[in-house]
């Protein structure tokens, strides 16, 4: 599992270095939380299938690019930091499977682990 650190204060060079990442290590899975989320629909994920977790991208993205109708969107119905319109507007735009599950926006609560963790395995 990688993990980089990302830099705050520039979206361009989180999006470089993650790039860069996925190009050097090419990852089976790539899973982005909110910013992250963003960060991972902005960047080639080569032949990666991709998980966002409750995705910034309509604060973050700017640039359109497609994305595999394999990726997962998970998102909580009760986040306050990123709306779940947002998901759902994503999702119904690439034909995504959107599921609602975990109990606020960090989804470190088991059902959303657990929720990931199936998703994870489905790809195997």
């Amino acid at each position: 599992m990688l993990n980089p650190a990302l830099p705050d204060a520039s979206f361009e060079e989180s999006c470089d270095i993650a790039q860069a990442l996925v190009q050097g290590e090419e990852p089976h899975i790539i899973i982005g939380s909110s910013r992250g989320g963003a960060v991972a629909m902005s960047i080639d994920p080569g032949s990666a299938k991709m998980i966002l977790m409750a995705p910034a991208w309509a604060r973050f993205v700017n640039e359109e690019r497609e994305i595999s109708r394999d990726t997962f969107v998970l998102h909580s119905p009760n986040d306050d930091i990123v709306s779940i319109s947002d998901s759902e507007t994503l999702a119904m735009k690439y034909d995504l499977k959107l599921i609602q599950c975990g109990k606020e926006h960090r989804m470190s609560d088991d059902e959303a682990l657990e929720v990931m963790h199936n998703v994870v395995k489905s790809f195997s």
